[in-house]
């Protein structure tokens, strides 16, 4: 299915996940929403793992940074996403979804893969995948990837490009019939650009000074991460995981500050403002036991601590390193006495050194009324914390303390963000017809949205704005009616009602109408997708995907038009000898300019048009 969607991109994939929606790289990384409440620069209700290492980022606002992900898409054996949450087993910031990407085995990886991919809009992408065996014991896998596109268009005063270089390593060691140890490491850079060509002087400075220039804004995620897995017996495992991770970014430009009549300025000052840096790092180590307890009852217990650090000259100035602990006991019991009934029971705690301690409970039952059909029934609760940036943000312009101008204040008495989710799930697996069907029925209820609002003084804050009911229906639907076909679609119908809580109207005055609209079109009330993969004559492969959205609301004061979008892919996979590969065409937008982020007559447009590329990729 990922190859049969023709990204180039991996939040591209996200389309064909009912609930779910993206939008490309611009001059704002891309984002990955479920179910809406993508406020910020960055996915923070989400969690996303790379082989179980959260990509949860203390430095991009304890979200995930969609331009940074240290995977290529030929490295993806999977991806499981649970719709709903989860953080009985993934944590607290698994609010409302999670998406665990599996890469593929080394031992599956053999000789060297080298694929170009050259189109329009400036697409130049190189892509160097290798294996082999490390002496009798081990497998390794590396990795190098290279994207290069243009970016949206737009009418407005920017310059949309996006850049990325990849580096990806990963060996896996059979040390026994009984241990095994994975190693992996690697890194990423993406490249995007900020600030405006159409400058203007800084209303606050009044200096004359053009103080949002162009320039590039460069982030980057480096990893390294051990998993030592024993086997104690047939029903028992032990696993223990140690990751390590630093995300930079950097996007530094120069303010020449006349001289002022203050100590150290009269001289005047070029001064160094970096809005986006600068660096946060993360230590994490896991336990996890799994074990059959009889033969209707399985367990999977474990515990494990995180250490956040962050530090910003722009955000958390005098500040210095902040360090945040989070340490966390969790565990899930099933329970199978009949060939009927499965039902699950989960529990987990979480202390974090920032916000205090809660927990997340959660009981769900499935019901097999024969081998094809299956009804779920669930309630879970989950907790989001505040960010540390939220909790500690001190954001002004570096001048003298007279002329100081507060952008934004952080408050540490925040409390977390509360998620009750009550659902109803259908599986059918109808093998004789080679078709399935998964359906959700949901409920979620948010207590205390966080939301950054400005103050009457003029700078931000963030506060509990809302409480907010998200329902609706979804389904995805998998059908081969032929040998050669298959088909996927996938539809979600939603609504979304929001509620301020007491003394907020107060706060935000006349912007209430704008956050309202944003909390309760956050989401598209109705969204579809459908992707078709047929195999053709003369070993070709033809696939197309389909798109409609309706309207929805990415910040306040923006929104993106409905569309309906079609992709693509014709392949043409060989194998000459020792010399095997693929040429391909991939066109995106088959149906023309469409807006899918902001709206195409706002000033702050940016447009999707078709874009084409051919890939040819060469298995040695």
């Amino acid at each position: 299915m990922i190859k049969a969607s023709g990204a180039r991109d991996l939040n591209d994939i996200f389309r064909l996940v009912p609930g779910f929606q993206t939008y490309p790289n611009n001059t704002e990384p891309a984002k990955v929403t479920y179910h809406g409440m993508g406020d910020g620069d960055y996915s923070s209700r989400v969690q996303v793992l790379i082989d179980g290492r959260s990509m949860y980022s203390p430095l991009f606002d304890g979200g995930v940074n969609w331009a940074t992900l240290p995977v290529a898409l030929e490295d993806i054996e999977r991806i499981e996403v649970v719709r709903g949450t989860n953080a009985v087993s993934y944590g607290s910031n698994a609010f409302l979804g999670v998406i665990n990407i599996i890469t593929v085995d080394p031992a599956l990886v053999r000789g060297v893969s080298v694929s170009t991919s050259y189109g329009n809009q400036n697409v130049r992408d190189y892509t160097l995948r290798t294996g082999g065996k490390i002496g009798e014991v081990g497998d390794f896998r590396f990795t190098f990837k290279q994207q290069n596109d243009d970016g949206l268009a737009n009418k407005f005063d920017w310059i949309d490009s996006y850049h990325s270089r990849l580096f990806d390593f990963r060996a896996d060691f059979s040390l026994s019939e009984r241990d095994s140890l994975q190693f992996s490491a690697g890194q990423v850079e993406g490249i995007t650009q900020a600030g405006r060509l159409n400058l203007k002087p800084n209303p606050v400075l009044v200096f004359g000074q053009w103080t949002d220039p162009i320039r590039p804004v460069r982030q980057t995620n480096t990893y390294a991460q051990l998993l030592w897995r024993r086997v104690l017996s047939p029903a028992s495992d032990l696993q223990v995981r140690y990751s390590y991770m630093v995300d930079r970014s950097e996007d530094t430009f120069s303010v020449n500050v006349p001289s002022l009549p203050f100590p150290g300025w009269e001289e005047g000052r070029k001064v160094d403002i970096n809005q986006t840096g600068d660096e946060g790092t993360r230590h994490e180590l896991e336990l996890q036991h799994s074990l059959k307890l009889a033969d209707v009852t399985r367990l999977v217990w474990g515990a494990s601590w995180r250490n956040d650090a962050v530090r910003s000259a722009w955000t958390f100035p005098g500040q210095g390193t902040l360090h945040r602990d989070i340490a966390r006991v969790f565990g899930n019991l099933e329970w199978k006495p009949v060939d009927w009934f499965t039902g699950n029971l989960g529990l987990a705690g979480e202390h974090d050194s920032m916000v205090g301690s809660h927990a997340s409970p959660r009981i769900s039952s499935n019901f097999h009324l024969n081998r094809e059909n299956t009804i779920r029934l669930g309630f879970s609760r989950a907790n989001r914390t505040p960010s540390t940036s939220s909790l500690m943000g001190d954001q002004k312009y570096p001048l003298p303390p007279a002329l100081s101008v507060q952008l934004y204040t952080g408050d540490p008495n925040l409390p977390s963000e509360r998620l009750d989710t009550w659902e109803v799930g259908y599986l059918g697996d109808w093998r004789e017809l080679r078709a399935s069907l998964d359906v959700r029925l949901f409920s979620e209820s948010i207590s205390n949205r966080l939301f950054s609002v400005e103050l009457p003084a003029g700078d931000r804050t963030t506060i509990p704005i809302q409480d907010v009911h998200i329902r609706g229906l979804e389904y995805q639907f998998k059908w081969q009616p032929f040998e050669a076909t298959r088909i996927v679609l996938s539809q979600t119908f939603s609504k979304i009602d929001s509620e301020y809580l007491p003394g907020v109207l107060s706060i935000v005055g006349t912007s209430s109408e704008k956050i309202a609209n944003f909390t309760n079109y956050s989401m598209p009330r109705q969204s579809t997708s459908v992707l078709l993969m047929q195999k053709l004559p003369y070993g070709l492969e033809f696939s197309s995907a389909a798109y409609w959205q309706q309207m929805m609301k990415w910040s306040a004061i923006t929104y993106s038009e409905k569309y309906f979008r079609a992709d693509a892919r014709l392949a043409y996979p060989f194998r000459t000898g020792g010399l095997g590969g693929e040429i391909a065409l991939m066109v995106q937008s088959l149906n023309g300019a469409h807006n899918e982020y902001k709206a195409h007559h706002s000033p702050a447009n940016r447009v999707v048009d078709r874009r084409q590329w051919v890939t040819v990729r060469l298995d040695f």
